[in-house]
């Protein structure tokens, strides 16, 4: 039985950092006065390049993080590390938010605002330049830096769509 004290209810290792983003509290006034909701905003990744959000609601604040970490977990993506740092630069938008991503030597550190710093840091980057633009909504804002993730390309894959070995690509 000792080899089970790492796992979780879904069989799986407990290897992931869970970072809340945002938890946000709404009233909805019925007659008996107000009936408070939560929704919570979480970035769940293992620090080797994986890396997932989740978006949770409920009446209570322990369930609604439940939640958004369960759906977190649902929906990782690779994120292409080398060295800390990502391959090249990324910009993207989700609504009227934009996130840019750039790499940077090592020893910068991460340069990033709050809903960016949370999504790099559990992907497990270590020296990142970012600039989030536009709205601040915390849940574009995570958004926008998984579709510049999204578009990161490893140097596999810019070999391959060039016709060239890794050798050739990095001589």
């Amino acid at each position: 039985m000792d080899h089970q004290k790492n796992f979780d209810k879904d069989n799986q290792p407990k290897e992931y950092v869970e970072k809340l983003v945002k938890l946000n509290r709404t009233a909805k006034v019925v007659k008996g006065g107000r009936r408070f909701s939560f929704s919570a905003l979480t970035v769940v990744g293992d620090q080797k390049g994986k890396v997932g959000f989740g978006f949770g609601k409920a009446n209570d604040v322990s369930e609604a993080i439940r939640k958004s970490i369960d759906k977190a977990k649902r929906n990782m993506v690779y994120v292409p590390l080398k060295n800390g740092t990502i391959p090249h630069d990324s910009q993207a938008d989700f609504k009227s938010s934009s996130v840019l991503l750039k790499p940077a030597c090592s020893g910068t550190g991460l340069i990033a605002g709050g809903p960016v710093r949370a999504v790099l840091e559990a992907a497990g980057a270590t020296d990142v330049l970012s600039k989030s633009l536009g709205s601040n909504c915390s849940v574009n804002v995570v958004r926008a830096t998984f579709e510049a993730i999204k578009q990161l390309m490893d140097a596999k894959t810019v070999a391959k769509n060039r016709g060239k070995t890794l050798k050739d690509l990095w001589g």
